[in-house]
């Protein structure tokens, strides 16, 4: 996991559900780092640099276009 980029940072980890289910159609391997740390102190989130978004360098085209989908989407925007 050494190779994996970041490609998004979320603050919240409600900010990550939907995406997670759309990468995870998509065969499209990620994690979320500090999601679990966020989750149990939201304070946390600051001090740690946010959720972020990982994925494989093979994916990151795919990756940045189904979170352009997510965010470009009314229906999945997180207010």
């Amino acid at each position: 996991m050494k190779d994996f980029v970041t490609i998004a940072i979320f603050n919240f980890p409600h900010e990550t559900y939907i995406l997670k289910n759309l990468l995870d159609q998509e065969n499209i391997v990620h994690f979320f780092e500090n999601e679990t740390l966020v989750a149990i102190d939201p304070f946390a989130s600051i001090a740690y640099g946010g959720i972020k978004l990982k994925v494989h360098p093979k994916n990151i085209q795919k990756a940045k276009e189904i979170l352009d989908r997510f965010h470009n989407d009314n229906h999945l925007k997180i207010v």
